[in-house]
């Protein structure tokens, strides 16, 4: 088993644990970027058993730091009396360039910054954060028409190639 981790660790491969769908809904999204998280014992162990939501989450900047907030990691069971806060405010690991830019767009520009999916990176557990631009509800129809014609076009082909 340890070979096997050494090797996933050297090829870098990504096993997303969760993803916020609903984002790419509800916002336009203008820039992402990767970052750490710091996480307690049990937190990791109950990331790697696959208990993490982000779906209502998003991430606050206060004093020059990143902050996750309303995200929820399950209580890991076998962690006993050294178990952790469900809810609780966990670390986002940045540059410090990357949370002053961030911040400032943030506070001026009236965007907002969500994670978008948590990720096994090697033996690292890192989350694509996203700043986004709230969409409006016609926007949101739009891109469902969209989506729906895109289905329906696959669908027609494939007909058609089953039946030529």
């Amino acid at each position: 088993m340890a070979g096997k981790s050494a090797k996933s660790a050297k090829d870098g491969k990504r096993r997303v644990v969760c993803e916020n769908r609903r984002a790419r809904f509800d916002y336009e999204i203008l820039e992402t970027l990767e970052v750490g998280i710091s996480l307690l014992g049990s937190e990791v162990k109950s990331v790697r058993n696959g208990s993490a939501s982000i779906a209502e989450a998003h991430v606050r900047f206060e004093h020059g730091e990143a902050w996750l907030v309303n995200s929820t990691i399950a209580i890991y069971e076998q962690a006993s009396s050294q178990n952790h806060d469900p809810c609780r405010r966990r670390k986002l690991l940045l540059h410090r360039a990357e949370i002053e830019k961030w911040f400032r767009r943030v506070r001026e520009r009236g965007q907002t910054a969500v994670p978008l999916r948590v990720f096994f990176q090697g033996p690292w557990i890192k989350m694509e954060i996203a700043l986004c631009k709230g969409k409006q509800q016609h926007d949101k129809r739009a891109a469902l028409k969209a989506k729906n014609d895109r289905r329906e076009i696959q669908r027609a082909m494939r007909t058609d190639d089953r039946t030529g």
